[in-house]
């Protein structure tokens, strides 16, 4: 059964034109989706300044679609809906401007507030470009991040298989409703992905791939990641979009300088002219990301029972540390020895690696050095 708080939040979001700024209006003149749902549509039209039209429209229940969202969330264990006012919508993407209301999950919800890592670019790459977004993907996810991206062809696609073959996590966000797979030559990828990480939709099910749907899906990438890495890419291509969108949110962009004479290089080559940051390595990219980790946790409140890394950092690093103890650990055992949240674990481990006081092996473990004090 959907909870009736669900519910309210499933009709704002099912209603035609309204989109994120139009419930922002209404949540600033109403507070809460049940009150919307109860306000005559006079009084809604009188306190948001929304047409008489689209506040007719939020009043008459799409009763077609909502049993179409309902019977996919009820339809699995794995099928979730997250609420903007749920605490564990991901603090990073709740800061944007233009936040999902509600979002879809296939998949484990948790990852979702971890660290992570969005990486786009072409999706017809050289075997260069493929080989590249391949290989920082699974070095990155067997680091501790999570990869995530779109899953479209490409290089999209390359990061997905990477991060998965490293035995790490990764999150595609689509432009369309989770009971279909797009492209659907990416079926297979789809299924692991809901499998060992999630798949993730502002859309409900029934909406299909729309091109106007993937400005809206790459700002999701963006802001539910530290930075953002670009792997080849046009100058006027859906990538450099997902990286606009990543400065407007001010997170790091990342790009991969290629030939001057590749097309593909065109775009990465312009981003980095504006501003973005030029990698060779994955380990530029920890470099970079290592203390913004730690300022991410200013966003958002931290639970009680969990240290803030940006106060408490040795204490808190000294808590795993005890905890690893020199045998290879992965982040669910360091939750239930330390009770500290899974994001803020990701984050000093990131950390720690950098110091070289731990490594990450295979299947999304880490070892505590020897030397580490």
């Amino acid at each position: 059964m959907i909870p009736e708080h669900q519910l309210d939040w499933l009709k704002l979001t099912l209603v035609p034109g309204l989109g994120p700024a139009g419930i922002q209006k209404l949540l600033e003149g109403f507070g809460t989706p049940e009150a919307i749902s109860a306000a005559p549509e006079t009084q809604l039209a009188a306190t948001t300044g929304l047409s008489s039209d689209l506040c007719r429209a939020i009043k008459t229940v799409d009763h077609k679609r909502l049993e179409q969202s309902i019977s996919w969330l009820e339809a699995s264990a794995n099928h979730h809906l997250l609420c903007i006012d749920d605490p564990q919508y991901p603090a990073l993407l709740k800061a944007i401007h233009d936040a999902p209301p509600v979002l879809f999950v296939n998949g484990n919800i948790t990852l979702l507030s971890q660290l992570q890592l969005a990486m786009v670019g072409s999706r017809n790459p050289s075997s260069s470009g493929y080989e590249t977004a391949y290989e920082f993907a699974r070095h990155l996810a067997n680091t501790g991040l999570v990869i995530t991206s779109g899953l479209a062809l490409g290089i999209d696609g390359a990061s997905h298989q990477g991060a998965l073959d490293a035995g790490g996590q990764t999150i595609a966000v689509t432009g369309n409703g989770l009971d279909r797979v797009y492209p659907a030559r990416h079926r297979n990828l789809a299924h692991q992905i809901a499998e060992h990480g999630a798949l993730v939709t502002e859309f409900p099910p029934g909406t299909k791939p729309l091109p106007g749907n993937f400005p809206r899906r790459n700002r999701i990438i963006a802001g539910l990641s530290l930075g953002t890495l670009v792997v080849e890419a046009a100058q006027k291509s859906g990538s450099l979009i997902t990286a606009y969108r990543a400065l407007e949110q001010s997170r790091e962009v990342f790009a991969i300088p290629g030939s001057i004479h590749n097309p593909l290089a065109k775009g990465c080559h312009q981003l980095i002219r504006q501003g973005a940051k030029l990698i060779e390595t994955a380990q530029d990219i920890l470099e970079e990301l290592s203390p913004i980790a730690q300022a991410s946790f200013e966003i958002g409140e931290q639970p009680d029972e969990t240290p803030d890394p940006c106060t408490e950092t040795s204490e808190s690093h000294l808590i795993i540390l005890e905890a690893m103890a020199y045998d290879p650990v992965n982040i669910d055992t360091l939750i239930s020895r330390t009770g500290m949240a899974s994001n803020a674990i990701s984050s000093i481990l990131l950390i720690l690696e950098l110091e070289g006081k731990v490594a990450s092996q295979p299947g999304g473990h880490y070892i505590r050095s020897i030397s580490a004090k």
